[in-house]
């Protein structure tokens, strides 16, 4: 793709570092234009995306009818504020209910907004449905978790990075293991003042956590039984990254809470979605909780197009017939460095031993310079997530790449 451009890839990365917050450590590439599967840096490589922005870009970059959707709107009015009606916001929430099979939706802007609304919920429906005494409401999270990096989030989470350094924190927050059943129970158990549960069903900065089968319907019928809210992060796993439209669909469970985000928009604007019944959304009056951009007609015309774009294109059958191929080739790979491949759909870590004398990183910045895009999470583990839109032979020609980069890594121990 040549394309004169004005800021090489260099000049970008100086400018971030010179003006910007240090807060993230991106791996070094720059990206300047992408289109489906593909992004290319302003010299004009092109790079295979095995990140989709954190699952952001499931229906691939600027696909042309969420653009459309997008450029359509922006013409006629993009943002009223809540102080007003609009004439997308109802088409949208009537939409969206009925998709997911709710009463109610409210809608914010980003993954981690959708998060705090959820706990806001699950509190005051705690006091007036449940009959908790005032501000004695609790939250259960699991261990491992990441529902973002405001202060409640990392209040309930269990990762330094996160909470060191930013106390004190929001109180009423329980932590217990992920993935096990009799430590929820006992706690349900233990404590009638508990309001909510809340995790991802598939954990996924955690390094693509898979639950064992039966957890999610243990989690579903211990909250029914304890009278508790299960609340399913469905942010990342959500909107047919593994395999099915909801990773709660793999076991058939319907959660009290949902919250999406990410590819809501196709990768285009925040936009997020807390589903529920009317019993616990409408607890929030008016003034008690909102947003000046939540439930924008831009993002809501953007989130109907995106969220028919996944159906249209059957995008979670693709994404799990093409992660059945892609983790049983992985798993061909012979290299001692790779210690574990597991995931649901195209959503799928690998395990790297660093004993070998490779990091995670390092891998990484090899796939790179070979034309794949992909990032560590929790130190030894490469996530990878394309776009639902690739094919079976993009696929087949990844597969080449990341067997091609193990094969020529020299040994180091």
């Amino acid at each position: 793709m040549e394309k004169m451009l004005k800021i090489d890839s260099q000049t970008a990365m100086d400018l971030e570092n010179q003006y910007g917050a240090h807060n993230y450590a991106p791996i070094k590439v720059v990206v300047s234009e992408a289109k489906g599967v593909f992004v290319w840096d302003p010299e004009g490589k092109r790079y295979y995306d095995f990140l989709s922005a954190y699952s952001a870009v499931n229906q691939g970059h600027c696909h042309p009818r969420i653009i459309n959707a997008l450029i359509e709107q922006a013409k006629k009015v993009t943002l009223t504020s809540r102080a007003f009606y609009n004439n997308k916001l109802g088409e949208y929430e009537k939409y969206i209910t009925e998709y997911f099979g709710y009463e109610k939706v409210l809608p914010m802007n980003t993954g981690v907004e959708g998060g705090e609304t959820a706990i806001k919920l699950a509190r005051r429906w705690g006091y007036d449905v449940k009959g908790i005494p005032k501000n004695e409401a609790k939250i259960i999270f699991v261990e491992g978790n990441f529902h973002g990096r405001t202060l409640a989030a990392v209040s309930g989470s269990t990762d330094p990075s996160s909470y060191e350094g930013f106390g004190p924190y929001v109180p009423g927050f329980l932590k217990i293991p992920y993935n096990d059943l009799k430590a929820l129970e006992e706690s349900l158990k233990a404590d009638p003042y508990i309001a909510g549960f809340m995790f991802e069903p598939i954990q996924g900065e955690a390094g693509v956590v898979v639950p064992d089968d039966g957890y999610l319907k243990g989690v579903r019928d211990l909250c029914t039984q304890y009278n508790v809210l299960m609340m399913a992060d469905e942010v990342q796993t959500g909107l047919c990254r593994t395999g099915r439209m909801l990773a709660c669909d793999w076991e058939n469970v319907k959660p009290d809470i949902l919250i999406l985000g990410k590819a809501l928009s196709g990768g285009t604007i925040p936009v997020s979605a807390v589903l529920s019944s009317d019993e616990i959304i409408l607890t929030i009056q008016p003034g008690e909780h909102g947003s000046t951009y939540g439930g924008n007609p831009l993002a809501c015309a953007v989130a109907m197009e995106a969220l028919q774009v996944l159906k249209d294109e059957n995008m979670s059958e693709n994404a799990n017939r093409l992660g059945e191929i892609l983790k049983a080739e992985l798993k061909k790979i012979e290299s001692p460095m790779i210690e574990l491949i597991r995931g649901k759909g195209l959503f799928i870590a690998m395990v790297i031993n660093e004993k070998h004398g490779y990091t995670a990183y390092d891998i990484c910045y090899e796939f790179m310079s070979r034309g794949l895009l992909a990032k560590p999470t929790h130190g030894n583990i490469v996530r990878f997530a394309p776009p639902l839109v690739i094919t079976e032979e993009q696929i087949r020609e990844c597969v080449d790449i990341i067997k091609d980069t193990f094969k020529s890594l020299p040994k180091k121990v």
